[in-house]
Parts: structure tokens; sequence; C-alpha cells
């Protein structure tokens, strides 16, 4: 799906951040940026249903799973018109409603990763998830140490300075009821983004990831 034109390109865009730039090049991100992700989106439909067939792998160019390349500047102080990385978000069927986990895919010049879970949940669907953690910390614990998840992924994210109000200071499982984040990446070489079965290395990252988004999407009360 993918070749080092695309970050040929994302590096260029980098370098000339502009509208002329970019409308004079706008071939060949359709070429070998849009297109190639559009693709792959739709061939990664298969793989993720059955993973779970409620996470959506919409490859429209406008409201599916790819992220535009224009970036909103009204509230930046960086004015730069455009994104400098491709990525795909295959978000939960109800997902637009509600802060559901999702599925994540990052391609930049500098960095290729997987990512997974979920970013900047809302107090009420935090508390869920710590809800959960505390309801069954032994299952949580087996996701989040389980060889093929934990030798892959590494855990990140934002979090409390403190204890969460309402619950225990003592909690054996403390670090992770103060996270605001919970999301795990992979990341990938540029050789193996080259490869044609990409495809099947990125959704070989996801089913590894299927405890953990198990968990999170039931914990916040939605289908998984």
């Amino acid at each position: 799906h993918f070749g080092p034109e695309l970050f040929k390109f994302l590096r260029q865009l980098r370098q000339n951040n502009n509208r002329e730039w970019f409308q004079a090049n706008k071939r060949r991100y359709e070429e070998h940026v849009k297109r190639p992700l559009q693709r792959f989106i739709e061939d990664f439909a298969p793989e993720l249903e059955a993973i779970s067939p409620h996470f959506v792998a919409d490859p429209r160019g406008n409201g599916g799973s790819m992220f535009r390349i224009y970036r909103d500047v009204r509230f930046s102080k960086d004015k730069s018109p455009y994104k400098t990385q491709a990525a795909a978000q295959f978000r939960h069927e109800f997902g637009k409603s509600a802060h559901a986990p999702g599925f994540y895919l990052h391609l930049a010049p500098e960095e290729v990763f997987a990512g997974i879970g979920l970013w900047g949940p809302d107090t009420p669907t935090l508390t869920k998830i710590r809800e959960a953690i505390v309801a069954d910390p032994g299952q949580w614990r087996g996701i989040v140490t389980e060889r093929d998840f934990a030798a892959a992924f590494n855990r990140h994210g934002r979090s409390l300075k403190r204890p969460p109000k309402g619950f225990p200071k003592e909690h054996p499982l403390l670090e992770d009821l103060k996270r605001k984040d919970h999301i795990a990446s992979l990341p990938f070489t540029h050789e193996q983004i080259y490869r044609t079965d990409f495809i099947d290395v990125y959704a070989d990252a996801c089913r590894r990831a299927s405890s953990y988004m198990q968990f999170l999407t039931r914990a916040v009360e939605l289908p998984y």
C-alpha cells in the first residue's frame, strides 16, 4: 500500500507548508498519500471486522477513517495550513456520540506506529474505566502484563499527580487509576510499512491488543 514517496512528500510538505506549494503538488498527495491510505482502510475492513464487528473502517476521504490533511488553525498559534503526517482512526460504531476506544495508524517520516485505546476521555468515561479496574483488578493486571501485549506495546499518556477522588489511595493498581489517557502504541519501521503484507502486520498488532481494547470498550458500556 505504502512506498517511500509517501514520506518524501510529507518531508517536503514540512519544509513548504503553504497553500501554493501544496496546490502545485496536490497530485503527488493524492497519488502517494491519500489514495494508498484509502486503499489500506478498505482492505483492512474485513480484518477489523474479524477482531470486532463494532469498529468501522470507512475509506471515504471526508468523514471516514482517514484524517484530513488540512489543519484547524482557528485556535492555534501555528498557522501552518497542513498536517505533516498521515493517519487513520478506526472508531467504534458509537464513537461519534460517545467517548470510545479506537484503533489508530500514524504515518510520519520520523515515526510510524499503531495506536490503541482512548485519548482524553471525559471524567464520567474515565470514572467508568477506573471502576472497571477496581471491580476486576486480576483481569486488568492479566491483560496489561500478558506477554503478547506487554512485549509489543508501550502504554503511555497523561496521569494525575494525586490519586483520583473516590478511589482507594493504597490500591495496588493506583498508577493505572491515576491515568487520564488509556493508550498504547507499537512502533513500526519504514521497511515494515513498505512490505506488501503490512496490512497483516498491522492487523496482528491490533489482535495483540484486542483484550486491552475489549476491557476498555466494555468498561465504557459499549459492545465489543
